[in-house]
């Protein structure tokens, strides 16, 4: 595999890593998104700690109203983290 592909089985392997955790293997309830922005994302996003925060991000992802996020609404999170990463790296 190339390095871009290695990366992106990574993204999948994470997303499954939580969401397969509770409930419905494919998606990831409130607590599992809580968990995986807790221990992956900790140093890219802030406030990961704050319930509020992660209210508001659960919110924001999950487009269909049905209380979980799928694998396709999370990753406009991971697109979100890469723009906003993309963007810093310029700024240095």
């Amino acid at each position: 595999m190339t390095k871009l592909e290695e990366h992106l089985e990574g993204i999948i392997n994470v997303f499954h890593r939580y969401s397969s955790r509770v409930g419905d293997p494919d998606t990831l309830s409130k607590g599992e998104l809580k968990q995986l922005i807790t221990r992956e994302l900790t140093n890219t996003l802030k406030n990961t700690k704050d319930q509020s925060t992660i209210d508001k991000i659960f919110q924001d992802l999950d487009a269909d109203k049905d209380g979980q996020v799928t694998f396709d609404e999370f990753v406009v999170l991971v697109s979100r983290v890469l723009r906003t990463a993309h963007v810093n790296i310029h700024k240095e």
